[in-house]
């Protein structure tokens, strides 16, 4: 453990375990450690990274607003974060959004959720339906609509009334929703659960059984949005829903490209079911923020990033799934999850590191890619040739430690 590492631990509260490298710097798809040492981040700050590290068309706009008007509090309004919300009401709504759609904007995906979650109460229900293996973040709210019982019970009782059902069967939604029911909420793709995908009919069967029950459709792409699996929301993309317009989308991780920004959108009348006084953020809509999601869009609409994604990620995909160990490649874009074998993905993180790859293991057989958009066919082409030496080692570390266990427990 490095000198900084140790203070780390002295100084910052264990909610993370253990950093495991201390980075010192990063450029497109790379990032370098203090020693000096190269990776190849296909984790992308757990899908923030959008247009990489240290993007030119970032770190231009954001010295550019920070230089000209940083923050300004919610009593007054700038240029930047207007812009922004008519951008992506155009993107949830390419045919045009619904008359009252807005837009509040947040600082992470939590918050964009919880924004969304108290938008839910003012329909006058309080029931929700949400899925097993769902992640909306850990706020209290939040938390209460995430499946995960390692992340919920230290904290229960939850706020709300929830229930959860299979992810991917219609059957099972439509006899969960009622007509007290508030909204259905749905990740397109369930990013924590390793990159699951539900049968492409799922969310036009959401969109039917919320309607029938007077219910809201809420759609979850902090994950999967801002051009992750190749369109500008997953939602959208044809190779994994048949079309459906939702009445709640909420984004953030890519959407500032390392700026702490997210948005909860309403469609229709989900978009004044918020009034003055009922919800708030100090740092929502920031103007430094919005700017910085403003280059995001504009760069991946300027250099093809969606095609990119797209041809990228089928590349990867394939390099992802040709070792034997390989049983099954998930998602698309550069949205990947890989099932192994065995339980060794943890193993293969640290094998990863130590080929020097940023791996993300989400289970004790799968790994999540969640790379930035800009990855290129190079570092697929670098990945592509380690990944099989990545899972031999893995296997063998593996092995070794549970023949340590095995002695240990004799």
């Amino acid at each position: 453990m490095s000198d900084l590492q140790q203070r780390y631990a002295a100084a910052l509260m264990n909610t993370f375990g253990p950093p495991k490298l201390v980075l010192a710097r990063g450029e497109g798809a790379h990032v370098w450690d203090v020693d000096g040492k190269e990776y190849v981040d296909l984790l992308g700050g757990i899908a923030v990274n959008a247009l990489g590290h240290a993007h030119p068309a970032v770190v231009d706009a954001v010295g550019a607003q920070l230089g000209t008007l940083g923050h300004i509090s919610n009593f007054f309004t700038s240029e930047p974060q207007v812009e922004l919300a008519e951008r992506l009401l155009g993107l949830v709504a390419p045919d045009g959004a619904p008359e009252g759609s807005r837009v509040f904007f947040a600082n992470s995906g939590t918050e964009a959720n919880e924004a969304a979650l108290k938008l839910t109460r003012r329909t006058a229900r309080t029931h929700l339906v949400a899925t097993e293996g769902a992640f909306h973040g850990r706020t209290m709210g939040a938390l209460a609509l995430t499946s995960k019982e390692a992340y919920r019970t230290p904290f229960e009782p939850l706020p709300g009334e929830v229930t959860f059902v299979p992810y991917g069967d219609a059957e099972a939604l439509a006899a969960a929703v009622t007509d007290q029911t508030a909204a259905v909420v749905l990740e397109p793709v369930q990013g924590e659960a390793g990159v699951v995908l539900p049968p492409r009919d799922y969310l036009a069967a959401a969109r039917r059984i919320a309607d029938e029950r007077g219910a809201l459709l809420w759609l979850d792409e902090v994950q999967s949005g801002i051009g992750r699996t190749g369109t500008w929301l997953a939602h959208q993309n044809p190779d994994l829903a048949d079309p459906v317009l939702p009445d709640v989308v909420t984004l953030a991780k890519g959407l500032g490209g390392g700026l702490p920004i997210g948005a909860c959108i309403g469609l229709g009348r989900a978009g004044q079911l918020l009034g003055p006084g009922n919800h708030g953020t100090t740092f929502g809509g920031n103007p430094v923020s919005c700017a910085a999601a403003l280059a995001v869009l504009r760069t991946i609409e300027a250099e093809g990033l969606l095609d990119h994604v797209r041809r990228t990620g089928e590349a990867l995909r394939a390099a992802a799934a040709a070792p034997e160990q390989v049983t099954e490649v998930t998602g698309t874009g550069l949205m990947l999850g890989i099932q192994l074998d065995g339980d060794y993905a943890a193993q293969a993180v640290t094998a990863g590191q130590e080929a020097g790859f940023i791996l993300n293991a989400t289970g004790g057989a799968r790994i999540r890619l969640v790379p930035p958009l800009v990855l290129t066919e190079d570092d697929v082409a670098a990945f592509a040739d380690a990944w099989p030496g990545i899972l031999e080692a893995a296997q063998q570390q593996a092995a070794a430690q549970s023949d340590q266990q095995s002695g240990a427990a004799g």
